[in-house]
């Protein structure tokens, strides 16, 4: 199997699994305790029908949309993801190129393998860095002024990772960061001989943002549950949250807003965005899909900030249902990370083509030309029996 037989999602997983030592694939690829939040955050698409409409004269379509004061060519865009360098040897620097192309948002994690200096000198399209509120207080301070001085438009706080969700895939794998050899692992890694060659050759692992910090995730193996469980502040609050917002003085989000109630301090402390989204699954299992409760959210707050939908996404009709209960934009991890692992910065621009063309095609057959005229008369729920 070869990129140019990648037509979709699971054709990406499928590739990338073939590229990627065990570990590392299962990483991407797994959730928390028996991962049912992970399926639903797709499968809640399925519970939603499209009703088009014809004879609307779609031949030119627009699928521009403006988050954060920023106009993107596509309602979507890459989200934040940490240590992308495992799962291709350019990382974040081909994920960058490749939103740069398409001209939509990246996102840029506070446990990224490229600094933000480095990010901001390559692509001067529209960028997010996704910061963790750490015990470390230098370690927060240095984090938001590098992203301020590297100008970057929108500062992304996560508050669902208060604490490691339990990734029992991470614990069979022996998955940690940076990678260690375990008797179980060993044979998955030797037979995936390139990815070991281009590890060990095309420089050195680093969490460039956390190095001068912390050990744990850089010079010392650690899981990622182990680093949210031990290095995350725990007692952090909405006090800490308006403050970090004041000092950001920029556009200012919280990934990881689920409720309505939660939806609404995020307004009264002055954020401009929030991410509806459960981690991908990899947190609380048993919560709700992001899709699930994105209704309420919207009918709540969606008229003062901007409100994206993040997680689940696998086809460009899983976006235009998002579009349609009224988020301003689409997001994901996975939805890039199978590309770049399987192809580096041509997988992800593969990737990213097909969802654009998906959505153009999808568009049209809805009678539609522009994203603002998705409305939830698009949709009809299923009755769940």
């Amino acid at each position: 199997m070869r990129l140019k037989d990648c037509y979709n999602f699971a054709d990406f997983r499928k590739l990338a699994e073939k590229k990627l030592p065990s570990p590392i694939f299962h990483y991407i690829d797994g959730a928390a305790d028996d991962e049912i939040t992970y399926k639903r955050n797709t499968n809640a698409f399925d519970d939603v029908d499209l009703v088009p409409n014809v004879l609307r004269g779609v031949e030119n379509i627009d699928l521009s949309t403006t988050i954060f004061g920023k106009k993107l060519d596509l309602p979507f865009y890459c989200a934040p993801t940490a240590l992308q360098r495992l799962f291709h040897y350019d990382g974040e620097r081909a994920v960058g190129r490749a939103a740069q192309k398409f001209n939509t948002m990246f996102g840029v994690s506070a446990l990224a393998t490229v600094s933000v200096e480095e990010i901001s000198s390559l692509i001067d399209t529209p960028k997010m860095f996704q910061f963790y509120f750490h015990k470390d207080r230098g370690l927060n301070d240095s984090c938001l002024e590098r992203a301020k001085a590297a100008k970057f438009d929108v500062m992304a706080l996560t508050v669902d990772t208060i604490t490691g969700g339990n990734r029992e895939r991470d614990l069979r794998t022996g998955f940690t960061s940076p990678p260690k050899l375990t008797l179980s692992s060993l044979y998955s890694f030797a037979t995936k001989p390139m990815w070991g060659i281009n590890y060990l050759t095309k420089g050195k692992f680093e969490l460039p943002h956390l190095q001068d910090f912390v050990k744990e995730g850089t010079s010392t193996n650690s899981s990622i549950g182990n680093y949210f469980s031990t290095m995350l502040d725990q007692s952090m609050n909405w006090n800490d949250a308006e403050k970090l917002c004041s000092q950001w003085g920029g556009h200012f989000a919280l990934k990881g807003i689920m409720s309505v109630e939660d939806a609404k301090k995020a307004v009264d402390i002055g954020c401009t965005g929030i991410m509806v989204s459960n981690h991908g699954g990899r947190q609380l299992d048993g919560s709700r899909s992001p899709f699930d409760q994105l209704a309420e959210i919207v009918d709540a707050v969606g008229d003062k900030i901007d409100v994206i939908c993040e997680g689940g996404f696998q086809r460009g009709t899983h976006m235009l249902k998002a579009l349609s209960i009224g988020a301003k934009a689409c997001s994901g991890g996975r939805l890039y990370l199978y590309a770049l692992a399987a192809a580096g910065q041509a997988g992800v621009e593969r990737a990213l083509g097909q969802y654009k063309t998906e959505l153009e095609r999808d568009m049209k057959l809805m009678g539609c030309t522009k994203i603002s005229e998705l409305n939830r008369n698009n949709l009809r729920f299923r009755k769940i029996k």
